[in-house]
């Protein structure tokens, strides 16, 4: 036997069925489909439809909600600082803050800046500079011989609001 020899078995593979030519081929006329109707019809979606009657996903109750006042911080743990300084991706000497954090990819997004968590051990002194830290993060961080400024990172948005205030106040006087 040769590879250009080699085949599937008789009619273990068949073939697409070609629609809509005429009714001696079987599928004709509507294809298949039936008689009018949304089904009949191309591009229709009716999953979840329930004939006119009110779906269940929306007779279900609503649950919880998004706080749009919430702060965006990317979470950073100590014992991930402390391998990025073993491995050299930081400088233990200089001040970690957002960017070098970044740099170092271990902070993704955090339009609100980044938020220290005490998870890991910490071992060199470092000095944070980040817009929020948990009390054992803090404690570690001391513990070790660092320290942590927690500084009030405003976003855009609130610099925006803040714009508009002061534009506001310009005008009125």
């Amino acid at each position: 036997m040769k590879l250009n020899e080699l085949s599937d078995n008789a009619g273990s593979r068949k073939g697409r069925m070609r629609v809509g030519r005429g009714i001696g081929s079987g599928k004709g006329k509507t294809a298949g489909r039936g008689q009018k109707g949304a089904k009949a019809r191309s591009g229709v979606s009716i999953n979840g439809f329930e004939g006119g009657q009110m779906p269940l996903h929306m007779r279900l109750p609503k649950r919880g909600f998004n706080n749009i006042f919430a702060k965006d911080f990317a979470i950073v743990n100590l014992g991930a600082v402390q391998k990025a300084i073993d491995a050299g991706k930081l400088d233990a000497k200089a001040v970690i803050d957002h960017a070098a954090l970044k740099a170092a990819s271990l902070a993704r997004g955090g339009k609100d800046g980044i938020r220290l968590l005490g998870k890991g051990e910490l071992t060199a002194k470092i000095s944070f500079l980040v817009a929020g830290a948990s009390k054992g993060a803090v404690e570690a961080v001391e513990k070790a011989g660092g320290k942590v400024d927690v500084i009030e990172v405003v976003s855009a948005a609130e610099k925006a609001k803040a714009k508009k205030g002061t534009a506001k106040a310009a005008k009125k006087a």
